[in-house]
């Protein structure tokens, strides 16, 4: 699933009746404005409800005594560490690990690369309060909705996992995922006559592959996927999945899978650049190739892997244990010529030291591809993981893309925010415009909270008397303001600042605005 960024929302709104706005969000109940249902006909969405309400059955406990009944068996039952167990997966977790229940005992066990409906054979590799996790060892029979994985590393890298389920199955997980949290975390009762209108079906995206604008090389250990990258805010803003940046890394120490061990004897070369093997810092997959990225990304990567370990150029890559080397992290980001359209590709070496001459065979070979028209160098002499640099030089070109989003055009640079799925972004900004319900008089004030780069104000300013934006990240102020005047627009205002340390007067600093836009990180106050 993490292949589909920012392809899936749910959106929502609420009306805000005095300046102590902000502490409502978790408790008001809503309205819904828009439906942002794609589907074709009524038809088919009762046909898919009735589908997954049958999936529900199967996966519930008939009668709450039932259920006191399984919760005391469970609470008796604990599995030993090594101890074998034939399972079936019910459903998918947070993170993308199979949920499954123990037979006659409903103990929950978590299992990562196992997806609904497999039956397999698996070893418990640690318990954790109520619930244990283990590692599966062979599958007895397939799961539901199975797909061939168009992608020769899905099986390991751990980045695409779930390519082998269908979209159809993916977007029902995250559909169901998003609804937990508005449940269980945002505390909205979905037994209320009007969670239907609060909670809106999920929205596919028509591209599936070669859809992300950039593809982040770091040496850092890549998360288990489904992050829901991250859930939006709620109230009255969207729930988002958006696809956390790839993290591939430059590393010493290369991984193979189990059936891919090089036998006794055999020439390896150690050096890697790709994911990181999951559950390893240190060791890396090779990638040649990603799905993800577009064709241009991977021409760059392909020229990379290609050239960087040739010993005349004397590049090594950094080494997180002793902390030498010199390659650390590759930036890939793809945006589009405003004039033409065509593609125009951004490659940025995140490097421990400022060594230009190192650099200059790869820059002279990756500067051959039409689509590079920037090579930067950020330079993180710290030991830390981090891809941004204390300094940054220009090695090739222009020191930023640009790209085009509602009619804007955006500049961006090696470290700014911006949207990774750009083709889903039109449609995110287009449903924003639609749930805030704006007619264009310019009388509205708009509130973007953590709002990055200012994409999203940007594109209703137009509408709206004035935005107001605030974020903590300094750079992606600069570029909120740098896109304002790029694009002529002065009813816009950006400030930077910690939202998570806002006090009590924090609503005295703007007007009282009509309409609040989340940004990507307003769980947290549903959470606090």
């Amino acid at each position: 699933m993490r292949s589909h960024s920012l392809r899936h929302l749910t959106a929502t709104t609420t009306t805000i009746s005095s300046p102590s706005w902000l502490p409502k969000f978790r408790s008001s109940s809503g309205s819904a404005l828009a439906s942002l249902s794609f589907a074709q006909n009524p038809q088919e969405n009762q046909q898919q409800q009735q589908k997954q309400q049958t999936q529900q059955k199967i996966y519930c406990d008939s009668s709450n005594d039932d259920k006191k009944s399984d919760s005391n068996r469970a609470s008796s039952y604990f599995p030993k560490r090594g101890q074998e167990l034939e399972l079936v997966c019910e459903s998918l977790a947070y993170k993308g690990k199979g949920v499954c229940k123990v037979a006659d005992t409903g103990f929950v066990v978590l299992c990562d690369r196992v997806l609904p409906g497999e039956k397999f054979i698996g070893r418990v590799t640690r318990k954790k309060g109520s619930y244990a996790e283990m590692t599966k060892l062979k599958t007895l029979s397939p799961h539901w909705d199975s797909v061939d994985a168009p992608c020769e590393y899905a099986s390991y890298c751990g980045g695409c996992k779930t390519q082998n389920l269908s979209y159809e199955a993916q977007l029902r997980a995250k559909e169901g995922q998003v609804r937990d949290l508005v449940v269980h975390v945002g505390k909205f009762s979905d037994k209320d006559p009007e969670f239907a209108g609060i909670m809106k079906p999920i929205v596919p995206c028509d591209i599936q592959f070669h859809y992300r604008n950039k593809v982040s090389v770091q040496n850092k250990a890549l998360p288990d996927l489904l992050k829901c990258d991250n859930c939006s805010g709620f109230n009255p803003s969207l729930f988002v999945f958006f696809s956390f940046k790839m993290e591939f890394s430059f590393g010493p120490k290369r991984w193979f899978p189990k059936e891919s061990l090089p036998k006794r004897g055999d020439h390896i070369e150690n050096y890697a650049l790709g994911l990181h093997a999951p559950g390893f810092f240190d060791k890396v997959l090779n990638i040649d190739k990603c799905l993800l990225q577009s064709e241009p990304a991977n021409l760059v990567l392909a020229a990379v892997q290609d050239y960087w370990r040739d010993p005349q150029l004397g590049l090594s890559p950094y080494d997180v244990h002793s902390h030498s080397g010199f390659l650390k992290h590759l930036m890939l980001r793809t945006g589009s010529d405003v004039k033409t359209g065509l593609p125009e590709l951004m490659v940025n070496f995140v490097t421990s030291s400022y060594k230009p001459e190192l650099l200059r065979p790869l820059v002279e070979k990756i500067s051959s591809v039409p689509e590079v028209v920037s090579i930067m160098n950020n330079v993180n002499t710290s030991v830390g993981n981090t891809s941004v640099g204390e300094e940054e030089y220009t090695l090739y070109g222009k020191s930023n893309i640009t790209e085009t989003l509602r009619g804007l055009t955006f500049q961006i640079s090696a470290n700014s925010f911006f949207q990774t799925n750009t083709h889903q972004a039109e449609v995110l900004y287009k449903l924003i415009e639609d749930c805030a319900g704006l007619r264009g008089d310019g009388s509205k004030i708009v509130l973007d909270l953590f709002c990055g780069t200012g994409t999203i104000g940007l594109t209703l300013a137009r509408w709206v008397k004035h935005v107001y934006g605030y974020e903590v990240v300094p750079q992606a102020i600069s570029d909120a303001c740098r896109n304002a005047k790029l694009n002529n627009i002065s009813n816009a205002t950006f400030v930077q600042g910690d939202l998570n340390k806002i006090g009590g007067d924090f609503g005295n600093a703007f007007p009282k605005p009509d309409i609040v836009i989340s940004g990507i990180l307003l769980a947290r106050f549903l959470v606090h």
